[in-house]
């Protein structure tokens, strides 16, 4: 099972669900077990566009709308950056403010939801080491989180890593976490009976079985590995800038300088012999 597509390749994951409804239908009930399922579900950008695949800093996300006119924002992240967050609460007020045209009841305004599948530790552990992968984020007083405006602004996260190693109760929560993590063991997903999350992994087999769709995958794994590249490269020449300020300014060793900034020794002497020259 070694050449099969992964579902954690946004390009992988949106044609896995934009695709079939009914699987988004079920994952969109499975991730959120302690709310009531929806019936139906509309997808409303189906299509993608090649721009987006070659595009910096883009998630393909599926955006989709159910019978009683909820709005739902699903997507799977790989890359941790530090504004994700504020990008993801940005677009979940903006699918809200723009359900309604100019003079309609905010009677009539449904939730809009967040489906955010992270492919890392977003929380980072500590003592109790959070011993918590699956969160909800919505309008509640500080002071008496009992008390709330409701959940028309929610905000689902889910770090599959830590759900991974926690481990979750028996479920279809946990038969999703189990598939984006280990679609390649065959004996794994052998054991999974939840109806859905098999038909994913023959639509997984049916995709990586398309050419077409293998190129595709590869496209865009390549522009996200592009993208880290450019996101490294300019955190190493601010790292080395702030590494030349501090050779000219102090006296501090080369592993003084090394381990405040994050270079190796032999990059900071390198920097030292070129600011000699």
């Amino acid at each position: 099972m070694s050449d099969l597509l992964d579902p954690t390749n946004d390009y992988v994951f949106k044609r896995l669900f934009a695709e079939a409804p009914d699987l988004l239908l079920a994952l969109i009930n499975d991730l959120r077990p302690d709310l009531p399922d929806i019936a139906s579900v509309e997808v409303l950008n189906p299509n993608i566009e090649p721009s987006e695949l070659s595009g910096k800093y883009i998630i393909l996300d599926v955006l989709a709308r159910d019978g009683e006119g909820h709005c739902y924002n699903v997507e799977i992240q790989v890359r941790r950056y530090g504004a994700w967050h504020k990008r993801g609460l940005f677009y979940l007020a903006r699918t809200l403010g723009t359900q309604l045209d100019a003079g309609e009841d905010y009677h009539y305004l449904r939730a809009s939801v967040g489906l955010h599948l992270l492919d890392f530790d977003l929380f980072t552990t500590t003592d109790d080491e959070r011993q918590q992968a699956v969160w909800r984020f919505e309008m509640r007083d500080e002071h008496q989180p009992d008390v709330t405006l409701g959940n028309i602004l929610q905000m689902n996260l889910i770090e599959l890593n830590k759900a991974d190693r926690l481990g979750l109760p028996p479920g279809p929560l946990l038969d999703w976490i189990t598939f984006f993590k280990h679609w390649q063991e065959e004996l794994t997903m052998a054991k999974i009976a939840h109806e859905p999350v098999q038909k994913a992994m023959n639509r997984i087999r049916q995709l990586s079985a398309d050419e077409e769709a293998r190129r595709l995958a590869f496209v865009r794994e390549r522009a996200l590995r592009d993208e880290i590249s450019l996101l490294n490269d300019a955190k190493r020449e601010g790292r080395e800038e702030v590494a030349r300020s501090i050779i000219l300014k102090t006296k501090m060793d080369d592993a003084e300088i090394a381990d405040l900034t994050g270079l190796t020794e032999q990059e900071v002497m390198q920097l030292r012999t070129e600011l000699k020259q």
